[in-house]
């Protein structure tokens, strides 16, 4: 005999539940939820998430409270065109259990964020299923392109002394561990402590784990024998505010970039709100540290570029990828080059693409709403040239030489970066044998072009 008909329910793109069985509806609003809002019941809105994410159905146990009583669940997540459908059955009252003291696993949780870089979540099989968006910055790409991926497709695990790999003997005994090294494969490369604890599901069982992403600074893995720096050079105190502040602000920016999106259920408007400026003013404090660090970089007299084979059409594509939210929300469309388009060039990876994300971050912050940004490739003899035009308001004759002046803006009084954008993107170009120019007119827009020595 078959047993009840699953109660189901649809959840739209941005987690609202658009449609519900009255039985569904009834556990939603007793879990804070409202008629058209955001599905409040935690466990099953984390599983609606996860499996659009990852794009698969997942089936899972999950609990759910209403008024003194727990609910266990299976739920069903199938992931379909605007949204995921929701089939839950079992439906098995028992009596809410007593909050249990967390683990010591959990306890130290918040300590790992406090330390990180970036939190990461992986399942049981060490599949990625979140990771936060602090993490773009170091891989140079879109977070979102490893979820469902392995760990070791962006990690190099590092054996320690023993010839051992701690995550590999915390996977074997559902285990915390924090010492973890491993080198990115990603864009920007670099090696990090990770840290994890276990996760445990509804049903007491191990699920994957939540973990940190530390990164070791160079200085400190190559001159552990050195003598330390002066207290007084330019390059330590680059170096120690970076160490700083850098894990503090990450660690603010995750955080309220997590209560700003709500993954447990809806929160008071005001409070969401609240959330979003904390992280906006923290990825502005981030990015004045990012400055002021490169700035002691390459103010340094023996400061080099590498010099890599590189495709600025490829850097120009990853550079649009990682501002293609920043430009939707201000409602800017970008034209970049063609998957097919190539322009081999001379010059250090990672530089290339932090002057280009300055560059459209520019066009982006100053071009109107429903404009358009171009990024086009050209040839200009020996050089590879990469052009970025925009429809915003222009820069007048007399501030075309003054904005790649340090501390310099066209308009201090509108809202934007620390007037160090251009003056370290334009040192940089020129570090690796190109430039930076500018052509514009009040009111036509701006038409900024890098170059680099086309390679042979």
């Amino acid at each position: 005999m078959n047993g009840p008909a699953p109660v189901r329910g649809r959840v739209d793109g941005d987690g609202r539940l658009v449609a519900a069985d009255p039985r569904l509806a009834s556990l939603n609003s007793a879990a804070g939820g409202v008629d058209g809002g955001p599905l409040a019941i935690p466990q099953v809105a984390a599983l609606a998430r996860l499996a659009r994410r990852l794009g698969i159905t997942i089936s899972r146990s999950a609990v759910a409270a209403e008024g003194e009583r727990d609910i266990d669940l299976w739920v069903r997540a199938e992931p379909v065109e605007g949204g995921v459908e929701l089939a839950l059955t079992g439906w098995s009252e028992r009596p809410a259990a007593p909050p249990a003291p967390a683990p010591e696993a959990e306890r130290q949780a918040d300590f790992l964020r406090a330390s990180a870089d970036w939190i990461w979540e992986v399942d049981q099989a060490l599949r990625f299923t979140s990771l936060s968006p602090a993490a773009a910055a170091a891989m140079g790409r879109n977070p979102a392109d490893y979820i469902g991926q392995q760990l070791t497709a962006l990690f190099r695990l590092v054996e320690d002394e023993a010839g051992g790999l701690p995550i590999l003997a915390a996977l074997a005994g559902q285990s915390r561990f924090d010492t973890q090294l491993a080198d990115l494969r990603a864009t920007r490369r670099g090696r990090y402590r990770l840290a994890g604890v276990p996760l445990i599901d509804g049903n007491g069982r191990f699920a994957g784990f939540r973990g940190s992403a530390t990164s070791i600074p160079q200085i400190v893995r190559s001159a552990e024998f050195a003598p330390p720096a002066e207290a007084g050079t330019t390059n330590a105190f680059g170096e120690r505010l970076d160490m700083a502040l850098r894990a503090p602000l990450a660690h603010i920016i995750a955080n309220a970039e997590t209560i700003g999106a709500q993954p447990d259920g809806p929160i008071r408007g005001d409070y969401a709100g609240y959330a979003t400026d904390i992280a906006a003013a923290g990825r502005h404090l981030l990015s004045l540290v990012d400055d002021l660090v490169d700035l002691q970089a390459i103010e340094r007299p023996d400061f080099r570029a590498e010099e890599e084979e590189i495709d600025l059409a490829d850097v120009a594509r990853r550079a649009v990828g990682l501002l293609a939210v920043r430009a939707a929300a201000k409602g800017v469309t970008i034209d970049r080059p063609g998957s097919a388009d190539s322009l081999p060039a001379s010059g250090e990876f990672k530089r290339a693409l932090q002057i280009v994300v300055n560059l459209l971050t520019n066009a982006i912050r100053y071009s109107p709403e429903g404009s358009m940004v171009w990024v086009r490739t050209d040839r200009e003899g020996d050089l590879g040239a990469l052009i970025i035009a925009d429809q915003g308001k222009g820069i007048g004759t007399e501030d075309q030489v003054r904005i790649f002046d340090k501390f310099k803006r066209v308009d201090a009084s509108e809202a934007g970066g620390t007037g160090l954008g251009l003056y370290i993107a334009r040192r940089l170009a020129r570090a690796m044998g190109g430039d930076i120019s500018v052509d514009s007119a009040p009111g036509q827009g701006a038409r900024f072009t890098f170059t680099l020595p086309l390679r042979a």
